[in-house]
């Protein structure tokens, strides 16, 4: 979802204030007309997934802006670290829709736009609640990205103004969150990893809100409003192909390379270095799902295959402590089986593979190397 980047709001409030006329609102006319746009997929990691926002177009009233949930400041104190914690707020601005399309149009993503097929008194409240909410504390929001981000903002605000649940999701409810997440992640394959690894148990449960741009684009189409469809039919009013980057790192070659290297070398000094690599990311999920809000971060059963006790092993194999390391081999092999068995039916078992069986062949030659051996009396 995009994220556009504000140093301050005070340009958002004076260009909404210099089109009301410094009012409450502004009667719109019976020519306007609102609508949900949808931004197309970018190769950026802010953009790989589009992005929504609300227009309003009132020729008669010489007004065209669009209402943007998707806005954070990189000014803010402490920011690195209010954005892990998940407490980093993020607020509605507003742009002129011509600033707004020369950036997608610099950017070669496509725009969608879909008009609300609603009754003027409609029209009227959505824009007053919108105006409401950027010229009040209301316009800020702690971002989650499940449960609270640009495209559910957009979905909360226009059924709030139509009174009920009219928005809700049509179609791979059945499928969970980090399914439909994956095919977003064609060409990127160490941020599709990167995911699969940090995300716990929240993205393996039913998708069944509203969380990215093209889920609503495509159930607003399916969409009905008293006994009519809610909107239009979707106009295109900037086209681009996505262009699917290559790069000579990022893909699944060289995750294998990597992997297989460290089966084949058979190396106590690399088998030592990879048990490392993966103790350490377990203590990094470990302290970000205490420390985090992002709901998304908790549960992490991934620290089975990524424990911190191996810094322990890896402690225990320096010490020569072969009773022990060999311990905590086989419990770590333990760990394995049972993770493998865990995800055997989620969407990410077959990216996880790999690493499972790298593993696998590198605790076994722990185990291997430090059981005791009963001597042989002749």
């Amino acid at each position: 979802m995009k994220n556009v980047i504000f140093k301050k709001t005070l340009f958002s409030l004076l260009l909404l204030l210099s089109f009301i006329g410094f009012s409450q609102s502004v009667p719109l006319s019976k020519d306007s007309k609102i609508s949900v746009i949808t931004c197309g997929l970018g190769n950026e990691t802010y953009s790989y997934f589009g992005h929504t926002a609300i227009r309003v177009a009132d020729p008669a009233n010489n007004i065209d802006l669009v209402y943007n949930y998707g806005a954070f400041d990189f000014s803010t104190p402490n920011f690195v670290a209010k954005f892990a914690k998940g407490d980093l707020q993020y607020f509605v601005v507003v742009h002129p829709f011509g600033d707004f399309m020369n950036e997608y149009n610099y950017e070669k993503r496509s725009v969608f736009e879909q008009e609300l097929l609603i009754p003027q008194e409609s029209k009227q409240k959505l824009f007053d609640n919108l105006n409401t909410t950027l010229l009040s504390e209301d316009r800020f929001y702690t971002y989650k990205f499940i449960d609270k981000n640009c495209t559910s903002m957009v979905v909360d605000i226009i059924n709030k103004t139509l009174g009920g649940h009219v928005i809700t999701k049509k179609g791979d409810t059945d499928i969970t969150y980090r399914s439909i997440l994956f095919p977003y992640f064609d060409g990127h394959f160490y941020d599709k990893l990167g995911t699969s690894i940090i995300f716990g148990t929240k993205v393996d449960q039913l998708g069944t809100k509203i969380f990215l741009p093209f889920e609503l684009k495509n159930s607003l189409e399916k969409t009905t409003f008293q006994n009519h469809p809610l909107v239009a039919e979707s106009k295109t009013l900037l086209s681009f192909a996505k262009e699917t980057p290559a790069s000579w790192w990022n893909n699944v070659y060289t995750y294998i390379f990597i992997l297989g290297f460290v089966v084949l070398a058979h190396n106590k000094v690399v088998d030592k270095i990879y048990l490392l690599i993966l103790s350490l990311m377990g203590i990094f999920f470990v302290v970000v799902g205490f420390y985090s809000f992002h709901h998304e971060l908790a549960m992490n059963y991934n620290v089975l295959l990524f424990s911190p006790l191996l810094l322990i092993l890896i402690f225990l194999s320096i010490a020569k402590n072969k009773r022990w390391t060999y311990r905590f081999a086989v419990l770590h092999l333990i760990f394995l089986v049972v993770y493998a068995l865990f995800i055997l039916n989620k969407a990410h078992f077959l990216i996880m593979l790999p690493m499972i069986i790298t593993s696998g062949f590198v605790l076994v030659r722990v185990a291997i190397r430090n059981k005791k051996r009963i001597p042989i009396i002749i």
